[in-house]
Formats: C-alpha cells, structure tokens, sequence
C-alpha cells in the first residue's frame, strides 16, 4: 500500500482497524514474554492504539511510528498530552513521559534508531502489507532490531480470495518463512472469530487470528 492510502483512509475517518481497547493477545501473551519493565519496545504502524498505553501504564518505554500525523496528533490528544516536538532525520518526534512516536516511514528507520527497542509489538503492521511489502518488512525493517529483542506478533488468517486487503491473511508459513532466517518463532494460540464478534472481517468465510512470540538471534 502506499502513504497515500493510509493518509485518505486518516483524513477521512476511515479506521475500521483501530480498536477501542487494547488488544486481548498482547494482554494474554506479553507477560510471557518477560520483557523488562523500565525496556523499550518499538511498536510500528502504531496508528492511535490503545496499546501504547497500555505498554507505558506496565512501566515500559513506547517508540511508536506512524505516517499520519492526524493518528499522532489524536493519539496525544485522547490521553490528555501535551508531547514537545522535535525533528530528525527520522521524522517529526513526539514524547510525553514514556511515549514517543515518530511521524515519518517506519522504512525510513535504521540501526541506530532501533538500538535501545528491547521488545517489539506487530499487530496491525504486518497484516497492513502486501506480500512484496511484508518481505520487505521483514527483511529489512527487523533486520534493524537488535539481537536478543523480543516481540509478539498477531496476525489474521482467512481464505484470501475471497476479499482484498488489508487487512490481509498471514499464515504461519508465511510468517515462519519471513522470519525464520533470523528469528525464533513460536505460535501462542490460534482462535476462530465468528461473524459478530468484535475484530470480524466482512467477506471472509471463516477467520482466525494468531498470537507469535519471536526472539532475534
């Protein structure tokens, strides 16, 4: 997908994919995951998710990148911030207590940007993609995660002929493929989600969605 969809679909209030809670998987799973408290983790495509606050409310440190600055700019203001702003080669930054989120391409961010995330959070990044843009995500935007890093992943599967995404279908032989060369990966759970029940995709004749624990050789 390119900026420009995600833009539209910002500026036009189109964001069926922003939960109004935090995601039960990352409550389920990431206590297993025995991310320091006082860690960094890096949370990209990071939108407005409640689960940036939910990770700074266990006493953990939040870099999240986002290309709209209306999600930045909501996400500030539904939690009563005020961030100071600054600029880099990144992007424009925005921290308030243990929250920062950079606007600006999650692609766009190297090494040394990435060097303090202990612990990675994917639940709407890697469903977001295309196949060619999830190879690439994979295989260049983790490649900058340093090693011992630890992430939990959540993904959707369904029969992809039947809809278009995003969100799209990720199986875990996908996602065993895309990470494998470099990471540990480990499937939590896997559940049905039935028509009318919260997180459905319309178009899909039956839907899962998948919890993985990766760690970064």
């Amino acid at each position: 997908m390119q900026p420009e969809f995600w833009q539209q679909r910002w500026a036009h209030h189109e964001i069926g994919f922003h939960q109004p809670v935090p995601t039960p998987q990352l409550l389920a799973h990431w206590p297993a995951l025995g991310v320091p408290a006082g860690a960094q983790v890096f949370v990209p495509l990071c939108g407005k998710s409640l689960d940036l606050a939910w990770l700074a409310g266990q006493g953990y440190r939040v870099l999240g990148v986002e290309l709209s600055q209306i999600a930045v700019d909501e996400f500030f203001a539904e939690h009563g911030l005020v961030p100071a702003v600054e600029r880099t080669r990144y992007g424009l930054h925005h921290r308030a207590g243990a929250i920062e989120l950079i606007c600006g391409d999650a692609f766009g961010l190297d090494a040394e940007a990435l060097a303090g995330c202990a612990a990675v959070f994917d639940r709407a990044a890697l469903i977001a993609l295309p196949p060619d843009m999830r190879q690439r995500y994979a295989g260049t935007l983790y490649a900058q995660l340093p090693a011992g890093c630890r992430g939990l992943l959540v993904t959707l599967e369904y029969p992809q002929a039947e809809r278009a995404g995003p969100p799209f279908s990720v199986d875990e032989a996908e996602v065993r493929a895309l990470y494998a060369p470099h990471w540990d990966v480990a499937r939590l759970e896997r559940q049905p989600i039935l028509p009318g029940q919260p997180g459905f995709v319309s178009g899909a004749s039956r839907l899962a969605t998948a919890a993985y624990a990766l760690t970064r050789r």
